[in-house]
């Protein structure tokens, strides 16, 4: 009896042990559990807090830039990268960000921020990110209008259009078509007003005031309007200011006394230049086509990009790596004085990565000539400030009064209604208008700015 007992005791001993344990090991990892899920926490609290301390440091660049536009080293004349400390609603500094910034490049406005956050409690987590600003420019817009605009059948367009004027579309628009003007009478035809965007792709928009139906089918993105205009008048202003800065750190020529100059670029960072001294005849009024032209000078691309010359401007050639900006202006501005730009033979990139690009502003015209190349290629982004980016009509009893192809790599900008091609048959028989999205970033050099405010282009997390 007592040795049952005994044996009961042990085995009791034994059960208490063993329960005993097993709560043990359970608290053990029951506590294990609780502080690996309260380090957790506070490392996903952190890693949040590392991306907004991130974010602060973006939102103080912004602000930055909004105060003082040129300067991308943070108020030190210094190298960065830049630290600030970052602190609590109390005051209490509870992280830092630091900035790396990565300045424009010659004629841009296109500025990189990239802000690492993390707290003074893990700084080793840190969450960084990346974006990139600028000041919007014309190069924005595949096509620029400060008057009425028709786009027919058949037209395909991949970047964003706008029109101080009212806008016909009848082709397929693969980002935003804008316009200035809330409703307008179209030129093209009689009869009331159409909204400032409309389309007759069939079933034809209804008119005002009545709604403005989505037609996907036309407009991919959608259609705007009204909204605000593009200051063509302004683009005077900008011309100074690129005369000003030829004249110091570029290249500049006053008036050729002759029809003008013709600019061949080079592969080798070179260009050619020329007096333009004879034209060729034409059954209209200019052909816009050299006869005879002075001797060839070489000279250096010039390091800020700017070629001004105070004359008409003869354009042709190939760059490789080279950032320009050519413009035909003569100031003050006076309608009897104003300068044009023609391209009759190919005008090319070896890069089409963003790290060519060319400009050509031009007072007055952008032309294509009566002797124009049969197959032409453009590769430039072009203003015609106060003209028409275009070739001019020549009938069937011109010389080359039909050509085949033109094809345009870039944007246009045209105060008047812009065309290769006349209802006639005669010129251009197909054109090609193909933006260049580099220029969205990375536009010619003092390229006109559509905005004195840098807008986000881009934002990221980075690792």
């Amino acid at each position: 009896m007592i040795l049952n007992k005994i044996t009961k005791k042990g085995y009791l001993i034994v059960q208490v042990i063993v329960f005993g344990a097993i709560a043990v090991y359970l608290l053990g990892a029951l506590t294990r559990w609780a502080v690996t899920d309260i380090k957790s926490s506070r490392q996903n609290s952190d890693k949040e807090l590392a991306i907004q301390i991130a974010e602060a440091g973006i939102d103080y660049y912004r602000w930055h830039l909004a105060h003082a536009p040129t300067d991308f080293q943070d108020g030190t004349g210094e190298n960065g990268p830049y630290i600030h400390n970052f602190t609590d609603k109390s005051g209490n500094i509870i992280g830092q960000f630091s900035l790396d910034i990565t300045a424009p490049t010659i004629g841009s406005t296109l500025v990189i921020v990239k802000s690492t956050g993390y707290t003074n409690a893990n700084p080793n987590l840190t969450r960084t990110i990346q974006v990139r600003l600028a000041k919007p420019s014309m190069a924005k817009y595949a096509v620029a209008a400060n008057a009425a605009m028709r786009f027919g059948e058949g037209t395909e367009v991949f970047g964003p259009i706008h029109s101080n004027g009212g806008i016909r579309f009848d082709g397929l628009a693969h980002n935003i078509i804008s316009s200035g003007i809330a409703d307008y009478n179209d030129p093209d035809h009689l009869g009331d007003n159409e909204f400032g965007v409309h389309t007759h792709i069939s079933p034809t928009d209804p008119l005002p005031p009545n709604a403005v139906p989505s037609r996907l089918d036309v407009f991919e993105v959608g259609r705007q309007f009204p909204l605000p205009n593009i200051d063509f008048a302004g683009i005077t202003a900008d011309l100074a200011e690129m005369k000003s800065s030829a004249q110091t750190n570029g290249f500049y020529r006053a008036n050729s006394g002759h029809f003008g100059y013709h600019i061949t670029l080079k592969t080798n960072g070179t260009f050619d230049l020329s007096d333009v001294t004879k034209v060729m005849d034409s059954c209209y009024s200019d052909s816009w086509s050299i006869k005879r032209e002075s001797s060839v000078t070489n000279y250096a691309l010039p390091a800020n990009g700017l070629i001004f010359l105070e004359d008409n401007i003869w354009v042709n050639g190939q760059i490789d790596g080279a950032r320009l900006n050519i413009i035909a202006a003569t100031l003050p501005d006076s309608a009897s004085t104003r300068k044009s730009i023609t391209i009759n033979n190919d005008l090319l990139y070896s890069n089409y990565d963003g790290s060519d690009v060319i400009g050509l502003i031009a007072q007055n015209n952008i032309n294509v000539g009566q002797y124009s190349e049969d197959d032409l290629r453009i590769d430039a982004a072009l203003i015609a400030q106060k003209g028409r980016v275009g070739r001019f009509y020549y009938s069937s009893g011109c010389t080359n009064y039909i050509r085949q192809t033109i094809t345009l790599w870039g944007m246009l900008a045209t105060n008047l209604r812009y065309g290769f091609a006349y209802v006639d048959g005669t010129g251009y028989q197909i054109r090609n208008l193909n933006y260049d999205s580099n220029l969205l970033y990375s536009p010619p050099p003092n390229f006109p700015l559509t905005s004195d405010q840098y807008v986000t282009l881009t934002w990221e997390e980075v690792k």
